[in-house]
């Protein structure tokens, strides 16, 4: 493990996931007990916990904090702390998704942390794609691959947020017949998937619609109380793509839905370390 003498300048975003993974796993706990997983100040921590209760993450304690639990249904991550948690799992998953990319697929990418790690693993393998994406991050990341076409659908940009939602957007999507979809989902929740934000749920849904197959990917935190609304059933999608860290009880209800799914260990090679359930 990484010594606190080497990870007290981690940028506010990371040691902010820190905490957060801290806390999901022990569910309360002291300022000296964060300062000591961060490897920061206690002085830092009260920083961090101030910015975590504020943006509704968290709830102070006497001389701590502990995460909300359930989150409020309308709830979004931020998207710098959102990239960083269960950042290893989100890798796992996106490169075993780049697997299913074959040279010539027009893909629609939705603007999720998870689908970022899929175009960062496809782009290692320099397949010539179409790309379709609402998100300005993947756009970016992509514009120097000369073997891709970016197409952005148009939209708005939602404040804090770098991808586009609403129309024109939206209608644009309708129109395509695309290979493949990968999306992201705030929550699972036996078989239904659901989103905190009216918009993106019906911009997803668009893509879901005008894809002949679509990948679920989302890390095994991602089973929990359903967000604000409705995105789809699990019925309307192709395969799952997870992390070990699964509950029996969500692979279940998955496995009810006679969906595919791959559950991936975290660290293990693309095509190796994983089972199809």
């Amino acid at each position: 493990m990484e010594s606190p003498s080497k990870r007290v300048d981690i940028v506010p975003a990371k040691r902010q996931a820190l905490i957060l993974e801290h806390l999901r796993v022990s569910g309360a706990a002291s300022i000296q007990e964060l300062a000591d997983t961060i490897g920061g100040s206690q002085s830092t921590v009260r920083r961090d916990l101030e910015h975590l209760v504020e943006k509704g993450y968290l709830e102070r304690t006497h001389g701590g904090a502990h995460l909300l639990q359930p989150m409020r249904a309308t709830f979004e991550r931020e998207m710098t702390v959102n990239a960083e948690l269960q950042h290893a799992e989100k890798v796992a998953i996106g490169r075993e998704a780049a697997q299913r990319l074959s040279a010539r697929d027009s893909v629609i990418f939705d603007s999720s942390s998870t689908v970022m790690e899929v175009v960062r693993a496809a782009a290692d393998r320099d397949l010539p794609l179409t790309v379709v994406t609402n998100s300005l991050e993947i756009a970016d990341f992509a514009a120097d691959i000369k073997s891709w076409r970016i197409i952005l659908p148009g939209g708005t940009v939602r404040p804090g947020y770098r991808h586009l939602a609403g129309e024109p957007g939206e209608s644009f999507i309708k129109t395509l017949h695309a290979d493949l979809c990968m999306t992201g989902a705030s929550a699972v929740t036996g078989t239904l998937l659901t989103e905190t934000s009216l918009e993106v749920a019906s911009l997803k849904r668009a893509m879901i619609s005008s894809a002949r197959k679509t990948i679920l990917l989302v890390d095994s935190s991602k089973f929990t109380a359903p967000g604000f609304c409705t995105l789809s059933d699990i019925s309307e999608i192709d395969e799952v793509i997870t992390d070990e860290g699964i509950s029996q009880d969500a692979l279940s209800s998955l496995r009810s839905a006679e969906r595919k799914v791959t559950v991936v260990c975290v660290g293990a090679l693309p095509a190796s370390g994983r089972s199809k359930l």
